[in-house]
């Protein structure tokens, strides 16, 4: 399997905003959206290293998704009501 900006992640991240991360172009994308300091923080780092990772190695795909998962509510910015 080749993981590339189509590739969907193992569940969806649906966030408070409306916006939704179920592909891993969505995923690049919402990073590159983060500001300079956000990435700075531990669990950014950590979940755009893992993305990285399962770019390279598609095993990886779900503990990416879950360590986005995991930055995204200690940032609260998951709709935990309607993670799929």
């Amino acid at each position: 399997m080749e993981v590339n900006n189509a590739t969907s992640l193992p569940f969806t991240l649906d966030l408070r905003d409306g916006r939704s991360i179920a592909r891993v172009g969505e995923a690049a994308e919402f990073f590159s959206s983060l500001t300079a300091d956000q990435r700075e923080a531990g669990h950014w780092k950590v979940a755009i290293r893992m993305l990285n990772n399962a770019i390279k190695e598609p095993s990886y795909l779900r503990a990416a998704t879950m360590s986005l998962q995991t930055a995204l509510m200690l940032d609260g910015m998951l709709d935990s009501a309607h993670t799929s």
